[in-house]
């Protein structure tokens, strides 16, 4: 039988919350006994995601943010969900540098990162009803 396990966790979207879900997924990942780089790729992954929750998805309303973990033999995928303002069009949103909030110091690189430390990122959004931001990583043992 393969090796699967998962992890759902929901919290508020504050920006204090953005550390507990960076632990929680490394912790849920050590049980592939991942490299530190490898953690350190997905905590900064996780980051970004959240982040663009709490400031682009809620605008800084608290809501919440849901975060799925699922690992199916070495592969890590983490699902991380907002039911926010939606992303119009996510190929413009994805690209490196593109911002909606200049105002606010964002520097437009959230998905350019997440793509850069995951092995697979895919956005899905609904103007008006949320983001899901799907991100996939590989432990090499």
């Amino acid at each position: 039988m393969e090796n699967t396990n998962e992890m759902t966790i929901i919290f508020d979207s504050r920006p204090v919350n953005e550390g507990l879900a960076r632990v929680a997924v490394a912790s849920f990942c050590t049980q592939l006994n991942p490299t530190l780089e490898e953690v350190a790729d997905l905590k900064t992954a996780v980051s970004e995601a959240v982040t663009n929750c709490i400031i682009h998805g809620y605008e800084g309303k608290i809501h919440k943010i849901k975060v799925m973990c699922h690992l199916k033999g070495q592969e890590l995928s983490v699902d991380v969900i907002d039911e926010g303002v939606g992303i119009p069009d996510v190929e413009k949103a994805m690209e490196p540098l593109y911002t909606t909030k200049p105002e606010t110091d964002r520097s437009g690189m959230g998905f350019t990162f997440m793509e850069a430390f995951m092995d697979e990122v895919t956005v899905e959004s609904k103007v008006g009803f949320g983001t899901t931001v799907h991100m996939k990583k590989i432990i090499r043992r």
